[in-house]
């Protein structure tokens, strides 16, 4: 079995980017007769909450820290809630990805030079046009593709569990790559790594915290990661630095049947590079077991 899965019953991400006024969409309409993917009403709110506060220079309120009266009394914050403890759904299990776009740019290594819809400067091109697989192989970075800026355009399956309360763990066998959220502040230093260093926290919308001890019933997973070793944002050598930010929007879907699926909607900021953010959708799919799981090395071809 292959370890990717071209769906066409996957059709539209709704997602919003803190500090840009209006939503963007991945559209993928067409054809097919499985079962469409519905985007409650409930999870668009939680998105529309995550712009209402970008707009007001704020970030969203961490759950577990209300405003009202906690153990010191009226007023007094409550204790701060594990990063496990908030989630308002189920992100642990095997995903397959689901290359619904792109395919020819992920399922091949493209043409060296080519940058197509990426939104590079000159001195990217530059790196680009020195592109030298062989030359990567032997120094060691074979990886470069497979870090936390190139990894999740790359076909394959991830495993996500929780390390601890407030270490989400995410395995990806292509590359054999490992990439940790982290609830809570990051390390203060360390050198940079292929996964770079990642801060998770969950956006709510406003009335969707529960009450009390209650859960909150939707949201979303907003992941920033900094300190990546150089990189590569395709595997023909378009680069990201190390001074580059990713931010990553992880929103579940479920079609009419209960099938799960993950949109994650990535935003790579690199000044170095890049002459705005690039920003893609990839979409996985939730099965309900291990199979096809398949470690593999990194390859620069």
């Amino acid at each position: 079995m292959p370890s990717y899965i071209h769906n066409e019953n996957v059709r539209r991400v709704l997602f919003f980017r803190p500090g840009i006024g209006r939503a963007a969409e991945a559209s993928y309409q067409g054809g097919g007769t499985g079962p469409a993917l519905r985007v409650t009403f409930t999870l668009v709110l939680a998105l529309t909450a995550t712009l209402a506060f970008a707009q007001q220079g704020q970030q969203p309120p961490a759950a577990g820290r209300g405003q009202g009266a906690g153990r010191g009394g009226p007023g007094a914050p409550a204790a701060p809630v594990a990063g496990r403890a908030q989630a308002p759904w189920d992100l642990s299990g095997y995903w397959v990805a689901l290359v619904t776009d792109d395919w020819r740019y992920r399922m091949l290594t493209p043409p060296k030079g080519n940058a197509d819809y990426m939104p590079v400067n000159a001195e990217a091109r530059k790196v680009m046009d020195s592109w030298d697989p062989a030359k990567d192989e032997a120094a060691g970075e074979a990886c470069r593709a497979y870090g936390a800026g190139g990894i999740m355009r790359l076909p394959g399956r991830m495993h996500i569990t929780w390390e601890d309360d407030n270490t989400l763990r995410m395995d990806l066998d292509t590359g054999t790559q490992t990439r940790r959220f982290m609830f809570g502040p990051p390390p203060a230093s360390g050198e940079p790594t292929w996964q770079g260093v990642s801060a998770a926290r969950w956006t709510f919308p406003p009335g969707a915290r529960g009450r009390g001890a209650e859960k909150p019933q939707t949201g979303q997973l907003v992941v920033t990661t900094t300190r990546m070793r150089p990189g590569y944002l395709r595997k023909n050598g378009v680069p990201y630095g190390p001074n580059a930010t990713l931010t990553e929007y992880f929103v579940r879907l479920v079609d009419d049947d209960g099938q799960e699926y993950l949109a994650v909607t990535t935003m790579m900021d690199d000044p170095q590079y890049l002459v705005q953010p690039y920003i893609k959708t990839y979409e996985y799919k939730k099965q309900r077991d291990a199979a096809g799981w398949n470690p593999t090395p990194c390859s620069a071809k």
